[in-house]
């Protein structure tokens, strides 16, 4: 089910993205059949070329105005379930990814699941003191 909505919102995102192409790519045409009656041909592809830079200037200076999310410092403290959930929180894209990639490791081979299992079951030894 999870797998199926990722791929329905990559989906969406792709479908976005070729649609928002194709309308900047339209409106610079546009744009050049505008100018293209009021200069000549060379002046109005620099035009077009001078909108699109001052466009792409405008969109990096908004994205670089976004107030940054400050991080907590990380705990070291708790269970491994505790650790794991908080790295699903503060990353969530990076917890799909990983949980996709064990789960094709798992697929193409199942002793890793019971290795996996395994690890979080026994629990670790305590190193010897020192001497």
């Amino acid at each position: 089910m999870i797998f199926r909505r990722l791929a329905l919102v990559l989906a969406a995102a792709a479908v976005l993205a070729t649609s928002a192409s194709v309308a900047v790519v339209a409106l610079a045409f546009a744009l050049y059949a505008l100018l293209r009656a009021y200069l000549t041909a060379p002046g109005a592809a620099a035009a077009v070329a001078g909108a699109s830079a001052l466009l792409l200037a405008i969109t990096a200076i908004i994205i670089s105005r976004q107030p940054r999310v400050r991080r907590r410092p990380a705990t070291t403290a708790g269970s491994l379930v505790e650790r794991a959930l908080a790295l699903v929180q503060e990353k969530p894209a990076v917890a799909i990814a990983a949980a996709l990639g064990a789960g094709f490791m798992i697929i193409r081979n199942p002793r890793y699941l019971g290795a996996a299992i395994r690890a979080f079951v026994e629990g670790r030894e305590k190193p010897a003191p020192p001497l």
